[in-house]
């Protein structure tokens, strides 16, 4: 398991150090409704001290330190970390980045009020080891605030675009349904108290681009979506204009979960 835990995060490594600075200007990850309704989930709690794993470009954490007394960033591509640590400080903000793995987050139990982790859980290697360290930095009755790729239900819509997915970032592992998150957030002794879903339109331009896919790869990735069985690609309602693809729309799963 441990094998399987290190190429998984050499992978994201790879993937993301290369991306760090589309990632920190990225629209979609600044801003928006979602990031919107985890901010109001987290002025309720109003944490003393909040977690952000895997920060990506630091736009979460950013967004939380505006009304925290303490907010520390995590994540383990250092290039993204370094990113994310010059735009928090051009933004003024005063937020403290660590290196390290959701499996082994290097912090003392029960050390923050809140966690929050956005976007980034379907590249963990496993959901459940890295939920057990989240609810064992939480204190007891602190919140964990969720926001992830919802998985489709159907299986043949969900092989689709999980194979779409890989083929733009081979670190992306999978998305969950939201039985499974909250199945293996019981299990963490986590329990879902509040949940939303919301869409979230992908501009296929800047979608693909981010990622630095070659010509090549992304001309690999249209024939196989234009190829694809039409419910499946309806399943993410794929807007195709002539032969062009123009944008998907993902679901997205958020929730609040506090520690039993």
């Amino acid at each position: 398991e441990a094998d399987v835990s290190d190429s998984q995060q050499a992978r994201v490594q790879a993937q993301f150090g290369a991306s760090a600075a589309a990632y920190v200007t990225s629209a979609g990850h600044a801003a928006g409704p979602d990031l919107e309704w985890l901010l109001a989930w987290g002025r309720k709690r109003g944490a003393a001290r909040v977690l952000d794993i895997a920060t990506g470009g630091g736009h979460t954490a950013l967004a939380f330190s505006r009304f925290t007394e303490s907010v520390v960033a995590m994540d383990v591509t250092l290039p993204m970390l370094e990113a994310a640590r010059r735009f928090t400080a051009r933004e003024g903000a005063a937020v403290r980045f660590v290196g390290g793995d959701v499996e082994t987050l290097p912090f003392r139990d029960a050390a923050f009020g809140t966690v929050t982790c956005r976007i980034a859980a379907h590249h963990f290697p496993a959901l459940l080891p890295a939920l057990r360290q989240v609810a064992r930095v939480l204190r007891a009755g602190g919140t964990f605030l969720i926001q992830d790729i919802l998985g489709h239900d159907d299986q043949d819509a969900a092989a689709f675009i999980r194979e779409v997915e890989r083929r733009r970032d081979p670190s992306h592992v999978r998305a969950y349904r939201q039985v499974e998150w909250t199945a293996f957030l019981r299990a963490a002794g986590l329990t879902v108290l509040d949940e939303t879903v919301m869409s979230k339109v992908r501009p296929w331009d800047e979608w693909t681009t981010r990622m630095r896919m070659t010509p090549e790869a992304r001309a690999d990735l249209e024939r196989f979506v234009l190829a694809a069985p039409a419910h499946c690609r309806e399943a993410f309602d794929f807007r195709i204009e002539g032969a062009r693809i123009v944008s998907f729309t993902d679901r997205m799963l958020l929730l609040r979960a506090d520690r039993d």
